[in-house]
């Protein structure tokens, strides 16, 4: 029994299983230990996320190369079968490797990161995680009206920044233009329509303005983009049935629905305290006297 074990204590490749054991716990050790000494005083949260998966990734390929070189002398006579095994696995793995790829290109292209909101693959929400293979998503809309939560979470793999558009809809803009249309009834006060619902525009979204147009000045010097209105804008048409006003904003990716709710209500006030001056139009329907209709009956 003590023969045996002595055989296997000095065993060749026991010792090399040995050493990458102890070889993958330091290297393990180190790197949480980085993480927590060093990564921690990073104040950017977004920074300090890249920087924690990305160690990670890098304790992992220590590893790997650990692993490479203690069986290096087995490993030259597999060369061969390697390349054709990966060439098969590569095939095999394709939608992997893509995944990988395209979580190289989010970390490093600034396609999105954490918190905030794209549009993946069909899937619209907050970004909560961007693992190796597939990004979290915390999902809005779907069967609840509005930029509001649902409460699902969807996993989206990373392939998808390489095979369809990504909508980030609070990158280096975090604002949207967004638009409510008023119908008016004909004969109303249209000057002084203009000049409520502008008012209002300003009063409720007016204060983003400026904000809003630093950071379009911002994108001005990194893209080729025209110079952007930023301020709240009235304009209007007239159809068949009424007056159709559009006031036109800027709202923050996140507040959409919650202005809305304020400039309607504004809205609705204001129009009803003009003395009749500004009449909202509705689609009615106005039934005349029926059609006489004679019926004679015989035997």
């Amino acid at each position: 029994m003590e023969q045996q074990f002595q055989e296997i204590l000095y065993n060749p490749e026991v010792g090399k299983i040995v050493t990458i054991l102890i070889g993958a716990a330091i290297i393990l050790v180190l790197i949480k230990t980085l993480q927590k000494n060093i990564f921690t005083r990073i104040r950017d949260n977004d920074n300090r996320y890249k920087a924690k998966k990305i160690s990670n990734f890098v304790g992992y390929a220590f590893i790997l190369v650990l692993i490479s070189i203690v069986f290096s002398d087995k490993l030259g006579g597999f060369t061969v079968a390697l390349g054709v095994a990966g060439a098969g696995i590569a095939f095999a793995l394709q939608e992997v490797i893509a995944s990988f790829a395209g979580w190289m290109a989010i970390m490093f292209g600034g396609f999105y990161k954490t918190g905030d909101r794209v549009q993946l693959g069909g899937i619209k929400g907050d970004v909560m995680d961007i693992g190796v293979l597939r990004t979290t998503v915390m999902e809005t809309g779907q069967w609840v009206d509005g930029d509001l939560y649902n409460g699902r979470i969807v996993l989206v793999a990373n392939s998808f920044v390489l095979k369809e558009p990504v909508f980030n809809y609070s990158g280096d803009f975090p604002f949207l233009w967004d638009e409510i249309k008023i119908p008016i009834q004909f004969g109303s006060n249209y000057s002084l329509a203009k000049e409520m619902f502008e008012k209002i525009g300003k009063d409720v979204a007016g204060d983003l303005t400026e904000l809003s147009h630093d950071k379009w000045k911002s994108l001005q010097n990194k893209y080729m983009l025209e110079d952007a209105m930023t301020e709240p804008m009235v304009s209007l048409i007239a159809n068949d049935n009424w007056v159709e006003f559009t006031l036109r904003y800027v709202v923050n990716y996140k507040k959409r629905r919650a202005t809305k709710t304020i400039l309607f209500t504004k809205i609705l006030e204001q129009v009803e305290g003009s003395n009749n001056q500004v009449k909202f139009a509705s689609a009615t329907f106005h039934l005349v006297e029926a059609p006489e209709f004679k019926v004679n009956i015989s035997k």
